[in-house]
């Protein structure tokens, strides 16, 4: 298991492990296969991995083979980061990253990734005719960029506030979007001309390829987590709002930590109008509850 970057909701330069972020319960990341070199010292370390290095070209996303390099070096209260990445078919990226410890109580961070190529899909059918077939397919996006800032304030009383902003060219666009929610208006339409309604509720499923696009819905973001610890007790409120379309998607969950025991627990809710994409997900609001017994 290999993550790099210095965002928490977002995290452009995890170029190896590719976490997904933001999940509803805390989940186990599951190892890459790899070979890694590093040279480190006090203040400086260099990495160079190989992913996947036996799998096919046909491999996407985290399971694409590929050559990763890190090089991170401390110069007082920040931390600098550099990466680059050569895929199989995604070619090649760089990016960058720095945190900044501004003082016991103020964290400061950013990341930058520039890319050539980037999985995604795409659709055949933008209109409003129908589809015989699933009209999306695997598709290899043009360059872009994606970019995130943020910071961390910390109380002595273990409050803190972590505010974070993102913009993501892997995701679609307002354009795709809007052309997106027309054709969704637009196929309830041929249930009242006799087509059968399998065959309109076939079309309509297959739009929700659309959400699996990329890791972020729409490509600018906000973030904001409010949590605070305290002995045994963590608990936090986190919130994702999307500005393009007054989407939100609210989280809380509570942790209690025992000496073999811990139970964890959590709520999601999304909000915003009835147009927005978060609004469209088949899952509107999700709970969750695990204990856990070490032994």
């Amino acid at each position: 298991m290999v993550s790099w970057d210095v965002g928490f909701g977002f995290r452009p330069n995890d170029m190896v492990q590719q976490e997904v972020r933001r999940t509803l319960a805390p989940e186990t990341l599951e190892g890459r296969p790899l070979l890694m070199a590093e040279h480190f010292d006090a203040d400086t370390a260099w990495s160079l991995v190989w992913v996947n290095p036996a799998d096919a070209q046909a491999h996407t996303g985290a399971q694409e083979a590929a050559l990763a390099a890190r090089v991170y070096r401390r110069a007082g209260a920040v931390d600098w980061h550099g990466f680059a990445r050569q895929g199989e078919h995604t070619g090649t990226s760089v990016g960058a990253a720095a945190s900044w410890v501004a003082s016991d109580a103020l964290e400061l961070h950013a990341s930058v990734r520039a890319f050539a190529h980037a999985d995604s899909s795409a659709t055949t059918n933008n209109g409003a005719s129908l589809s015989t077939a699933n009209p999306w397919r695997a598709t290899l996006g043009d360059a872009g960029q994606q970019v995130l800032v943020g910071g961390t304030w910390t109380s002595e009383s273990q409050i803190s506030l972590l505010v974070e902003a993102w913009h993501d060219d892997t995701a679609l666009t307002d354009a795709q979007w809007n052309t997106w929610s027309t054709r969704n208006q637009a196929l309830p339409l041929w249930a009242a001309r006799g087509v059968p309604a399998a065959a309109v509720a076939g079309n309509l499923a297959w739009q929700g390829n659309a959400f699996s696009v990329s890791k972020n819905l729409r490509q600018d973001n906000l973030f904001a987590r409010l949590s605070w610890q305290q002995d045994r007790w963590q608990t936090a409120l986190d919130v994702l709002y999307t500005p393009a379309d007054q989407g939100s998607i609210a989280t809380l969950s509570a942790i209690w930590s025992g000496e073999q025991v811990k139970i964890e627990g959590g709520l999601r809710v999304h909000g915003g109008p009835d147009s927005a994409v978060v609004r469209q997900l088949p899952v509107q609001r999700q709970g969750y509850a695990v204990a856990t017994w070490a032994f």
